[in-house]
């Protein structure tokens, strides 16, 4: 555990300023979010949460708008590897729905859940079939699960991940998406970080995490993937937090050199992991 890491005081840039500490787990090597909020829903009460908006109206939204729909093809690729015949998927966190939308078009049957009442409306809007938490799912299997950049606001961590776990189908496939908080780009800007995103992010993952995490499950973490754009778009936010604006050049250094380190550590900004349940 680097130093760098340790004792990380930070705030929540978003909505409040308040400040929340990140305490190491060395059972996990995992970081966790102190305090958590017992009214963590107010914390998402933003304009500027972006998951929960299809806006594109202004230099930073656009770019995250292309980026997006970039990002969508590629991940219909990669749960494509991971169909049968069903080609039933749950997208976990599914915010207003672009993934679910474009894997319906390519012959998934699709269900998504989402806790934030106007992102699920415009997902319903879409004529997808979208739940407010997965108690609705009882009894119902899935062939691939999907939490894209959601396991770190889930409470209760363990007990999520072990309901999870049962909604997937024998040899099913489970596709997480985190930060990572041993990446460049978090030792480069420290408590500026803003992939922290505390209080809406709990848990603060590394790679070992991921693995015990699930290992707890008897599920195994088969592949490791780079999100080559986080870096640049999580160091533009870190940018405005440090300095008070978005250095677009110094955030793009910053970004391309979090993910040439990477190909060396594998420690990009964020991973995604390809976990199997046997």
């Amino acid at each position: 555990m680097s130093d760098i890491n340790s004792n990380i005081v930070t705030k929540d840039y978003l909505v409040t300023q308040e400040e929340f500490e990140l305490e190491y787990d060395s059972k996990t090597d995992m970081l966790i979010t102190k305090p958590i909020p017992k009214n963590l829903e107010n914390y998402y009460d933003s304009i500027n949460y972006i998951s929960h908006s299809d806006n594109a109206n202004n230099l930073f939204e656009k770019i995250y708008q292309i980026v997006k729909k970039y990002t969508l093809n590629k991940k219909i690729k990669l749960i494509d590897q991971y169909s049968n015949e069903q080609k039933n998927l749950l997208d976990i966190g599914c915010g207003t729905g672009e993934f679910l939308t474009k894997a319906k078009k390519d012959n998934w049957k699709v269900i998504g859940v989402e806790l934030n009442d106007q992102a699920r409306t415009k997902a319903s809007n879409k004529d997808l079939i979208v739940y407010e938490n997965i108690n609705h799912l009882k009894n119902q299997k899935f062939e691939v699960i999907t939490l894209w950049h959601v396991l770190e606001h889930l409470p209760n961590l363990e007990d999520k991940i072990k309901n999870i776990k049962s909604l997937l189908k024998k040899n099913g496939t489970l596709i997480i998406a985190v930060p990572n908080y041993k990446s460049y780009d978090a030792q480069y800007y420290k408590e500026f970080w803003a992939a922290y995103d505390t209080p809406r992010h709990l848990w603060h993952f590394s790679q070992t995490a991921m693995k015990i995490l699930f290992q707890n499950e008897n599920m195994f973490v088969e592949q490791t993937l780079p999100m080559y754009f986080d870096s640049y778009y999580v160091s533009l936010l870190s940018e405005k937090y440090k300095n008070g604006s978005s250095n677009y050049f110094n955030a793009f250094y910053r970004g391309f050199i979090s993910n040439w380190k990477a190909k060396s550590s594998n420690e990009y900004s964020s991973l995604i992991y390809i976990l199997k349940n046997r």
